[in-house]
């Protein structure tokens, strides 16, 4: 088991820190813990935001105290990782690579040594675990991808990045929500919008959530953009038991309303 350190932050909130790594075992913790927490029903608690390697814990003081909640959640009991076990959510994404949306991708090119197609192909195999989300509202931070495709951010980042690049930035992978500065090489772009304040959840996704790039033509990218701005596409979600893999299918990822 992960020890945990309980670290006040400021009057009315706690940091429950798992770790000083980003390590899956690590937000598994944090996940799981905020599971618990939210299952509890613990008067008092007014929000959780789960990072790499911790819980903030938002509370009121007047209801709960640092020390009584410290004590609540010392009752909660850490599942061992080999009896892991429930399901996932997973989001399907369409992502058109290369085109005009990845303009770095002849540079991971020379930086991997592998051609286009299959750098496309092993970042689009992979079910990437939503480890937090911030920087910008619905920018994912997302762990899970596969070494031989990491690169170094830019030397210099751009001014403005368009809203749904997708880009690989050292060990992760993300998606841009808007236009924004960015130090990210960008590989591709998805349609979808990750943060669009004029829906009733403005944020697609959740932290702990999974994201499944499915490749898609350029033709296909701008269907489903009309699609999306006239609010008639749906990113396709689907449950998956973590026990049991499966095949990757192939498609656009969603549908119409």
């Amino acid at each position: 088991m992960l020890a945990k350190k309980f670290l006040p932050a400021g009057d009315c909130a706690m940091v429950v820190e798992f770790g000083n790594v980003i390590d899956e075992n690590i937000n598994d913790k944090v996940h799981a813990l905020a599971e618990w927490i939210t299952k509890q029903e613990m008067k008092g608690v007014e929000e959780l935001l789960p990072t790499f390697r911790s819980l903030m814990i938002y509370y009121n003081p007047g209801v709960i105290h640092f020390h009584e909640l410290k004590e609540k959640i010392e009752e909660w009991k850490e599942e061992p990782d080999s009896q892991k076990t429930g399901t996932k959510s997973i989001i399907k994404i369409p992502c058109c690579y290369g085109a005009r949306f990845g303009c770095d991708l002849a540079d991971m090119e020379k930086i991997t040594g592998m051609d286009r197609d299959e750098i496309i192909r092993i970042h689009s195999s992979v079910d990437y675990k939503i480890y937090m989300l911030g920087f910008l509202p619905g920018f994912v931070y997302l762990g899970g991808l596969d070494p031989r495709i990491e690169a170094p951010r830019l030397k210099t980042p751009r001014i403005k990045i368009a809203p749904g690049s997708v880009g690989i930035g050292g060990n992760q992978t993300g998606v841009y929500p808007m236009a924004s500065p960015g130090g990210w090489r960008l590989i591709g772009g998805t349609p979808v919008d990750f943060y669009n304040p004029e829906r009733k959840e403005p944020i697609l996704c959740k932290s702990g959530e999974y994201i499944r790039f499915v490749p898609v033509t350029i033709d296909e990218y701008y269907d489903i953009r009309h699609l999306v701005i006239k609010g008639q596409y749906e990113p396709e979600r689907m449950i998956m038991n973590q026990m049991e893999p499966e095949t990757m299918k192939t498609g656009n990822g969603g549908g119409a309303k």
